[in-house]
């Protein structure tokens, strides 16, 4: 086995030098990290030595990056920034096999938390520490392990494996249903309301395309800003939403929700769990992984 020694530079050099650009003070610097504006001015020169360039034009009053300290200063401090992050993982728990993930409040709702019970069972050495949360994750910055996201699978520095495919199905109330209003027929929901996700209005028109109904802009609707809204207003009989066929299928499945039409939408997106990119995978990581893909196989019911 051959092994290649790195060629890195001081590393309190690089520390200090962070500082200093921070600040754009060596001064400044010296204070914050408790050493002399000396010793500062030593390990700057130290490392410009060491790479044959200047980072820092002295003035009398202040220093200033040059061009190669700016470039220099971008990639050294994204680096700084994962170590920081990657200690305060490993220590922050050291003693417990934890893995922290971050996902959707409506798949964390609807398909996770009626399923950790089982998780817990086969794995029971491992804690989840679960947060709720829409948005990307900066897994450099944020003390999260792993995320689920809905998307194409294409994330800049971001390890994706594939879980499931998004397919939309209507579903409403089983009470909606014992009304005079009739819904035997794709063209029937003309005369029901039609719940909206704020940001996803084109999904209606698509899935009545799909059924062979024009729409033009129904005369009732509800908009809601979330899935979770909208899935939660269909099952308190407001109207017919559109939701994934997953994530509903335990409401479905004990009658709290009805699919009025097996006519299923496919977003062209899927679910799928994700990590910062070249991260070495944890005990807890690992098994939590091989258990989600596992558990989102097609046609797996819960108890």
């Amino acid at each position: 086995m051959e092994f290649s020694i790195r060629r890195l530079p001081p590393m309190n050099a690089l520390r200090v030098f962070e500082a200093a650009a921070r600040n754009e003070s060596f001064a400044q610097a010296a204070e914050e990290l408790f050493i002399t504006a000396s010793a500062v001015s030593h390990q700057i020169k130290s490392l410009e030595s060491y790479l044959g360039l200047s980072l820092f034009r002295r003035n009398k009053r202040k220093v200033e990056l040059s061009a190669a300290g700016t470039q220099y200063l971008q990639s050294i401090r994204a680096a700084l920034d994962e170590i920081e992050a990657a200690t305060y993982r490993l220590t922050s728990n050291p003693e417990r096999d934890t893995v922290t993930i971050s996902v959707a409040p409506n798949f964390l709702i609807r398909w996770l938390m009626p399923r950790m019970n089982r998780f817990q069972a086969l794995f029971p050495d491992v804690e989840l520490q679960i947060s709720a949360s829409s948005g990307l994750i900066d897994f450099s910055k944020q003390n999260t392990d792993m995320a689920v996201y809905y998307g194409n699978g294409e994330w800049h520095d971001i390890e994706a494996h594939f879980l499931r495919h998004v397919l939309l199905v209507p579903v409403c109330s089983p009470g909606l249903l014992k009304g005079k209003k009739r819904l035997d027929h794709p063209e029937d929901l003309k005369r029901h309301t039609l719940i909206h996700v704020g940001k996803r209005q084109h999904e209606w028109p698509e899935w009545l395309q799909l059924a062979g109904v024009e729409y033009t802009g129904f005369s009732r609707g509800l908009q809601l800003s979330s899935s979770q809204l909208a899935t939660g207003a269909a099952q308190e009989g407001l109207g017919v939403a559109l939701a994934d066929s997953t994530l509903t299928s335990r409401e479905i499945e004990q009658g709290r929700l009805i699919m009025p039409f097996d006519i299923k939408l496919d977003t062209h997106k899927s679910f799928y769990l994700v990590y910062q990119k070249h991260r070495p995978l944890s005990h807890a990581m690992k098994v939590f992984k091989d258990w989600m893909i596992e558990e989102m196989q097609p046609n797996f019911s819960i108890d």
